[in-house]
This record gives C-alpha cells, sequence and structure tokens, in this order.
C-alpha cells in the first residue's frame, strides 16, 4: 500500500497507446530521484561499476606509458612502479625482459593485464559479495508465494545485456538461472535437461520445495534493441532487426514449453516471459502473458513509460501500484491479466527496472556513451556467476566450441573490431565451474578447459599464431562458494619460449 496522507488508493494513469515494436523508447525526463527508488542502492551499484570499469580502462593508458619507456635504463623499476600504482599489481618479470634487444610485447602484456584484472575483480566477488541484496534467501520464498519453483533466463550473450540479473532487474544473481546465447538462441535441450533436474529434485529431496506445491518452472528469454542506433546497434545475431529478434525468442520459448510437454505430459508447469532491453537506456519491454499464458511480440509494457507516468508526487511501495498498472494495460489490449502470481512478479521485474532507469539517468546522463559494443574480453564455457556488469564480456555459454560455434563466431566477429583491428590480442576467459561433492569432478573440469582451449585455438588458428589471440583457463567449485581458480595462462611465456 501507499502511505499518502490522504490514506486512499492512488492509481497510475492507464497506459498509453501501443506503439510498433521498432519505435525508439523516448527521451529521458529530468534527473532527480525517482519517487518509487532507492538511491542508496543505485549509489553502491553505480561505486561497484565504476570500480570495475575503471579497472579495465586503465590497462591500455598504463601500457602505452610503458611503451615509450621501453628503452630506458631503469625500464623495468620504472614501469613495475608505474603499474602498481595505476593498476595494483605488479607484471610479471619474464614479459618485461631484453626490451632493450627486442620490442616490448605489448600484446601480450595487455592479455595478461586483462586476465589479472578479472581475476582480482572475480576473487573479491566471491569473497566480499558487494552486490549482495542482504535478502537472498528471501527471494526463493517471495518466488515460491508467486507460484514459481524456479527462475531461468536466457538473455543474448551481448555483453550490454550482461549486467541483465543484477542490474535491469534488480534480482540476485545467486537465486536465478542465467545462460546466455547469441539471440537469446538458448539450447532447448539443455533447458529440457535442467527441468528434469530441477523436478527431480523436488521429487526427491524437496529441493527447492515440494512437488506437491503447486508451483511452475519460470523460462525467460532476453533478446534486445538500440533505440538510438535501431538498425545498426540492436542484435548482431537477428541483423539488428528487433521484431525478429522478438519473434525468435519467443519460439524458442514456446519449442521449449512445447518439448516439456510433450516429452512428459501436458500441462507440465511451465510458464514463460519475454523481455526486450534496449541497452542504450536499459528500459525493458515487458511481454506480459494473458490468462492462458500467451504471449505476442506486438504486446508489450513499456517501463520507460511506465517510468514517466509515475513521476507524479507517488511514493511507498512500487509493486501494488505497477500490479494496477498492468491491469490497466492488459484491459487497455483486450486481454485477461495473467494469474495473480506472474502479475505480482511481472509488477516487481518492472519496479526493478524503474530503479535500473533511474540509475542510467542520474549516472550515464540517461543513455549509455557505449551504445555499441566494448567488451573487455570473451567469457567462454560455464560459469561466470560474478559478471554482472553492462559490456564487460561477451558470453559464450557451451560446452564444445562445435555446439557453441555460432555464438563464438559472433564474439570473434566483435573482438576483431574492438581489439585485432588496433593490434591488440582477443583475450578468452575459459572457464568450467564444477560441483566439488562429485567424485573426479575437478579433473574433468580441468580437462575439459583445455579441450576447449585446443578447439579455439583450432578454429580460429589464424589469429591465435599471429599472437592475436590469449587465453586464460579456470575452474571453479561452485558448491563451495570459492574463487575461481587458475590451471594456464597463455599470456606468459612458455619455457620454450623463455630458451
Amino acid at each position: 500500500m501507499f502511505n499518502t496522507r490522504a490514506k486512499v488508493r492512488r492509481t497510475l494513469p492507464g497506459p498509453p497507446p501501443r506503439r510498433p515494436l521498432a519505435s525508439a523508447s523516448g527521451a529521458a525526463v529530468g534527473m532527480g530521484h525517482h519517487p518509487l527508488v532507492r538511491g542508496d542502492e543505485n549509489a553502491r551499484l553505480y561505486q561497484y561499476e565504476q570500480a570495475v570499469k575503471q579497472a579495465f580502462a586503465a590497462i591500455e593508458a598504463t601500457l602505452r606509458q610503458l611503451a615509450a619507456w621501453q628503452h630506458e635504463a631503469d625500464f623495468v623499476t620504472s614501469a613495475q612502479n608505474h603499474v602498481r600504482a595505476t593498476l595494483g599489481f605488479e607484471l610479471p618479470a619474464e614479459l618485461l625482459q631484453d626490451t632493450w634487444i627486442q620490442p616490448l610485447d605489448t600484446g601480450r602484456l595487455y592479455a595478461w593485464c586483462v586476465f589479472e584484472t578479472f581475476r582480482r575483480m572475480s576473487a573479491e566477488f566471491f569473497k566480499q559479495r558487494p552486490l549482495a541484496l542482504g535478502d537472498e534467501a528471501g527471494f526463493q520464498a517471495y518466488l515460491q508465494q508467486c507460484g514459481f519453483h524456479i527462475l531461468d533466463v536466457s538473455p543474448c550473450a551481448d555483453g550490454r545485456l550482461a549486467h541483465v540479473i543484477r542490474y535491469v532487474l534488480r534480482l540476485p544473481q545467486e537465486w536465478v538461472r542465467r545462460k546466455s546465447y547469441a539471440g537469446a538462441m538458448f539450447d532447448v535441450e539443455d533447458s529440457l535437461q535442467k527441468w528434469v533436474e530441477t523436478e527431480m529434485l523436488r521429487h526427491r529431496e524437496g529441493r527447492p520445495n515440494s512437488a506437491s506445491e503447486p508451483t511452475r518452472y519460470l523460462k525467460v528469454a532476453v533478446y534486445h534493441h538500440s533505440s538510438a542506433r535501431p538498425d545498426q546497434e540492436g542484435c548482431a545475431a537477428h541483423g539488428s532487426d528487433t521484431r525478429r529478434a522478438a519473434e525468435a525468442a519467443l519460439n524458442q520459448l514456446q519449442a521449449f514449453r512445447e518439448g516439456v510437454e510433450k516429452s512428459f505430459c501436458c500441462g507440465a508447469s511451465i510458464d514463460l516471459l519475454l523481455i526486450g532491453v534496449d541497452t542504450d537506456s536499459d528500459a525493458i519491454r515487458l511481454h506480459l502473458p494473458d490468462a492462458d499464458g500467451e504471449m505476442t511480440v506486438e504486446r508489450y509494457v513499456d517501463a520507460l513509460a511506465l517510468y514517466k507516468a509515475s513521476t507524479q508526487g507517488l511514493g511507498g511501495d512500487a509493486e501494488p501500484l505497477v500490479q494496477d498498472y498492468l491491469r490497466q494495460h492488459c484491459a487497455a489490449a483486450g486481454v485477461q491479466p495473467p494469474a495473480a502470481g506472474m502479475l505480482r512478479l511481472a509488477a516487481r521485474l518492472l519496479a526493478g527496472n524503474l530503479a535500473q532507469i533511474d540509475y542510467v539517468r542520474r549516472y550515464h546522463g540517461g543513455g549509455y556513451a557505449d551504445i555499441g559494443h566494448q567488451e573487455c574480453f570473451i567469457g567462454m564455457g560455464i560459469g561466470f556467476e560474478e559478471v554482472q556488469l553492462r559490456n564487460l564480456t561477451y558470453f559464450a555459454y557451451l560446452h564444445t566450441v562445435e555446439e557453441g560455434a555460432a555464438d563464438l563466431d559472433v564474439g570473434i566477429k566483435i573482438f576483431k573490431t574492438l581489439n585485432v583491428s588496433r593490434g591488440l590480442p582477443i583475450p578468452v576467459v575459459i572457464r568450467c565451474d564444477y560441483h566439488g561433492q562429485v567424485p573426479g569432478a575437478r579433473a574433468r573440469a580441468e580437462a575439459r578447459c583445455r579441450q576447449l582451449d585446443g578447439a579455439l585455438r583450432q578454429r580460429y588458428g589464424q589469429l591465435a599464431e599471429a599472437g592475436l589471440l590469449h587465453t586464460l583457463l579456470m575452474v571453479r567449485d561452485c558448491r563451495a562458494g570459492a574463487a575461481a581458480e587458475t590451471i594456464a595462462d597463455s599470456s606468459l611465456p612458455s619455457v620454450e619460449e623463455m630458451h
């Protein structure tokens, strides 16, 4: 309920007329805190974003200075002092030797610095939990109250969606399954396997709740578009065609639900949700299901329109207000609203996105300066829970290079423009998380990392041979909550190279 002085329930104006899917999302409206947004959380999230982004951004400027000093007599001492002051660590001595004989290998240094910065970021994330909500366990209870026992989200692999869980939707990353795929074209079989695993745990162990409880598996696909440059900075996997991206993601969701129902039983506890993100402003389009669970690409709730409509002096709990707005939206569209639980969760997602819209307005002038790709490295394999920041990482979740070839090709194409065109290598972090309680799991994870590394180098042999592809291999026991561990780093010279 809202804390209004008159003690009466206030509602938002009804939703504006529905706009075509490809239209722009509109401009920002003022720079003050939104009445339904917590400014303290935004400040904390911004502080974390800036600390991490600045650490990566400082690498190039630091190495340019080293390149200018490389023929000085005291180069090694000066270089280490400068790197320690600007990046917070020292460089491996073997990367600084003999610069009076041969040029400094700036590309290799660049890759090592990216890897070291990621290692430090990753370790601090799991140790200090900088993005913790404070009531993560409470979210699971909330989710079940809404009628769901798992939230499985598949965003596009584009780095501009890497923050979709913790920032764009303001959800606790520990309790949301996230696996990214180019164009949000998630692996239906992988999701089917996760559904089976989830239902098995519910039947055998009552986790996260008993199979006798009438909760459902919620699968979400997240596509993206650009309001500023819709034909250039949209989803590369769909040719920057917003409608095509939305339709493809919706078709994938429907294929997943049909796969479960035909493989196991009719009406097998599946709900679907489609979300679009404007990567310029982080405002979402929520394609709200009707009472039958059906969605269309044309019918959606525009979070930016909601943001503007809810600036009229309102305050208090955002969710009941947004639920009223959603009911009005359904009435205007001539459809019955979804079940109460879905309506409640949708309201939470929209309320969270109001905070993110406010975040982008306050700290990024209403729209990001880097509306295109600016990722620092490719994340490949299984894991990366700690990467919750926009435009930091291009994801390629996969078990084999062959199965993830389409995703990898998109990522390599992006980095050829970002890095290779300037003579810098493509840094790839290959990661395989494992369950430590399973005998032999770590050894298999290490073997998988090495297998992926070999297949990657074979597929992109020219880049590897030219020194324009470097890999960091890491494994992590995801059940222990520990940091990831390095098992190999190609940016360090091998014994043969050193001799």
